[in-house]
């Protein structure tokens, strides 16, 4: 992702009581299935030419949409928008069956781009929908990744938005419940709605795994150190980025005097900086690193120079490409194979 143009001195350095820090977290930023599916993109376009259509945002994030759109990539909502026989990718939330027979029905030409870790959860669904097992997915309604999922098993999926919404939920079979997740959701208040779930329901079974995905864990569990130690924290992510908002949420719970949520550094206000000695600085899975240096570089102009790394964790899972891209134009194995970049 390139780097924006930045206005040096855009922050100033005030007086604060003591010396001023970052706290950066780590883990932080792109996950290997968001990786994955950018370079899925980048890919498509260099191997078939401009344009290559792509339902829903490939990710949720500004940065990199605006990115990709400059380089040829054309965003829709629903396949029908994409030309007979093109090449359509879909987005690393996944889609239902449906929209993968609307795609055949248009010859389009697709490149499946979904996280390997939500198409776990989609795998799960058809398996339970078998059993004749119903299943209470915990996710937020509207939600691509939910949509996608309940898609697999529609007449068997029953979506529980909340842990406040436990008390009203109406079940076919108390004897016959599971429950699954969508991937991006707070741990925590996850965990709430699957105690409440179980005393309303205690024959309620748990997926083979855990649902939620290891990156958006890991950066919930970054946040939870540096927020107690904090007094702002600033979350790099968009506002439809269900972890980005997430973070924000668990800083706030974990300690942090203060939280806010940015797309870009140019969007931090001087007054969010009044008093504050130590700024806790992290990103949702889907922002690209090259958005955190714009911010720490604001900072730095604010005095805030001294960075202390954060790290709760290494990460180094990377995913095999979509099969389409797995081959160059004429037909040989592709030696980059894994969508897998530096990651923080």
């Amino acid at each position: 992702m390139p780097r924006l143009r930045r206005e040096a001195g855009r922050l100033k350095d005030l007086p604060v009581d003591g010396p001023k820090r970052v706290l950066l977290a780590a883990p932080r930023g792109y996950c290997a299935g968001v990786d994955r599916a950018v370079v899925a993109v980048e890919r498509a376009l260099e191997r078939f030419g401009a344009p290559v259509y792509v339902r829903k945002q490939i990710v949720h994030n500004v940065h990199v949409v605006q990115t990709l759109e400059k380089m040829g990539a054309i965003f829709v909502d629903e396949v029908d928008e994409v030309p007979e026989g093109a090449n359509v990718v879909f987005s690393a939330h996944g889609v239902s069956p449906a929209v993968v027979s609307a795609a055949e029905d248009r010859g389009l030409h697709a490149i499946d781009a979904t996280c390997p870790l939500v198409t776990k959860v989609h795998r799960e669904a058809v398996r339970f929908a078998k059993q004749d097992m119903e299943i209470l997915l915990i996710g937020h309604a509207g939600h691509e990744e939910v949509e996608g999922t309940s898609g697999e098993a529609p007449d068997h999926v029953t979506i529980v938005n909340s842990p406040d919404d436990v008390d009203s939920l109406e079940v076919v079979d108390p004897e016959r419940l599971v429950w699954l997740s969508q991937t991006t959701l707070s741990v925590d208040e996850t965990m709430e709605t699957v105690r409440r779930l179980r005393a309303r329901f205690p024959k309620l079974q748990d997926p083979p795994s855990d649902d939620i995905c290891y990156a958006t864990q890991n950066r919930q569990v970054a946040v939870k150190q540096i927020a107690p130690r904090a007094d702002l924290v600033l979350v790099v992510g968009s506002a439809n980025s269900s972890n980005s908002v997430r973070l924000k949420e668990v800083a706030l719970e974990y300690g942090a005097k203060a939280a806010h949520r940015v797309d870009f550094a140019s969007e931090v206000r001087q007054e969010w900086l009044e008093g504050v000695r130590t700024v806790g600085v992290t990103s949702g899975a889907s922002v690209p690193d090259v958005l955190v240096q714009e911010l720490l570089d604001d900072l730095a102009d604010a005095g805030y120079s001294a960075v202390e790394a954060a790290v709760t964790a290494e990460e180094d899972l990377v995913f095999s490409l979509p099969k389409e891209l797995r081959r160059d134009a004429a037909g040989a194995p592709d030696s980059r194979a894994l969508g897998g970049r530096a990651r923080s």
